[in-house]
């Protein structure tokens, strides 16, 4: 444990760091818009949005946006890519560290709200730069030949999970709040959800990329999201451990941080005790037939968690809903780089506003304006026709090309 005296000097230390930083970007905003200290964007500062701690034998990496939840960017992507990359051919590198700066969150995801002002100035490029940027780390991250390491305390929403799940290591706290809330803002669980959100047990995947709710620390470890749970008065203890260790091996990093887990259950009202009805709801093939089994349960029993299930369907686009089932049931069986591949061409046409704008509309309702009152087009499950959603899994046009993965090189998991 650190001495107060070191880590007042950590403070005073970093506290330096952050003013002489505020100050160079206070002069040079009348000629930047980009500065991810100011705005939502989907560039900026490669340096000052992602942070790096050299260690004994490892790497921290600190994802550097406080003040938007350290939601990710093309920086923040274009980062972690490199180093990561640099990182896996440096022998005296062990493992890597991941965490989130602030006391709030690992990462909220992707910054849509930068994305829907691009999508809107039809400034395309900039979007696909930033998904290219994103699907190419997560593909790093899941054939990585180093042990990593997440420590998800806070919020671990959306994208978040795409750089951390696939990874050796998941360290999840009393504060952390995990979900896939893209239905709900017109848009599909991507950044490889429906690879490792498709492997949960049972039909867990579907009502979480389906209904965007929510999970806890605890309830991440049961299903297998998280491979360790500490409370996050805890965190301190285990950085400072992993920065002292010197190893690259899995078990030993495992051990480690088995010793500063605590064991917890779910309660009795967490999801994780509703398996069996969760299954029986969401097993079928479309998703009217899982709003009229929940229907009919609810009906029976009076149960709040179906009424509540069903409350989150009816608010989320019908359009995202149909795409979001189909993604998820195809990757099942796909592997890691099909799965991406596959939600490259999905984001495309869902950002591009061909078949429906309901993506600018949910961030509009849900992160703009805040009315929480979307207007989906098409407006129900029956307008939402088999060519619409079909279409989503198609290329926007023949001559856009395909998500390149480095496939040859670096051979991906099932």
């Amino acid at each position: 444990m650190q001495s107060l005296a070191k880590r007042q000097r950590g403070i005073l230390q970093c506290s330096r760091v952050f003013l002489d930083e505020f100050k160079r970007r206070a002069t040079s905003l009348s000629t930047s818009t980009n500065s991810s200290l100011f705005d939502h964007s989907l560039t900026g500062d490669p340096d000052s949005v992602v942070l790096v701690e050299g260690n004994a034998s490892s790497r921290t990496v600190v994802l550097n946006r406080p003040s938007f939840l350290n939601a990710l960017n093309s920086a923040v992507a274009y980062k972690l890519h490199k180093l990561y990359k640099n990182w896996e051919d440096t022998p005296d590198i062990g493992f890597v560290v991941m965490k989130g700066s602030g006391n709030r969150a690992f990462s909220a995801g992707g910054d849509i709200v930068a994305i829907r002002d691009f999508v809107q100035k039809g400034n395309m490029e900039e979007c696909k730069e930033f998904f290219r940027n994103l699907y190419n780390f997560i593909y790093v991250l899941g054939t990585y030949l180093k042990p990593n390491v997440a420590i998800l305390d806070g919020y671990t929403m959306g994208g978040a999970g795409g750089i951390s799940i696939p990874g050796t290591f998941r360290v999840a706290t009393d504060k952390t709040v995990f979900a896939i809330p893209e239905t709900l803002i017109g848009y599909h669980p991507d950044a490889g959800a429906s690879f490792y959100i498709s492997r949960l047990p049972g039909y867990l995947g579907e009502y979480l990329a389906l209904t965007g709710a929510r999970l806890s620390g605890v309830e991440m470890v049961a299903c297998g999201l998280a491979t360790h749970y500490s409370q996050s008065t805890n965190v301190p203890l285990i950085e400072e451990h992993l920065r002292n260790l010197i190893t690259d091996d899995p078990s030993i990093i495992e051990t480690s941080l088995s010793n500063f887990s605590d064991l917890h259950y779910p309660n009795n009202s967490s999801v994780i005790r509703r398996i069996e009805m969760l299954d029986k709801c969401f097993k079928h093939d479309t998703v009217e037939e899982i709003m009229d089994a929940l229907e009919n349960e609810a009906a029976k029993t009076n149960d709040e968690w179906c009424l509540s299930t069903l409350k989150n369907l009816k608010y989320a686009s019908p359009l995202s809903l149909k795409v979001t089932l189909r993604s998820i049931r195809e990757g099942r069986f796909q592997s890691l780089d099909q799965c991406l591949i596959r939600e490259y061409r999905m984001t495309l046409q869902g950002i591009s506003g061909q078949i429906s704008t309901d993506f600018c509309e949910g961030v509009r309702a849900r992160m703009v304006d805040k009315d929480h009152a979307p207007k989906w087009d098409p407006p129900s499950l029956e307008h939402v026709s088999k060519d619409m959603v079909d279409q989503y899994f198609s290329p926007i046009s023949e001559t856009e090309p395909e998500l390149d993965l480095p496939t040859k090189q670096r051979e991906a998991f099932t």
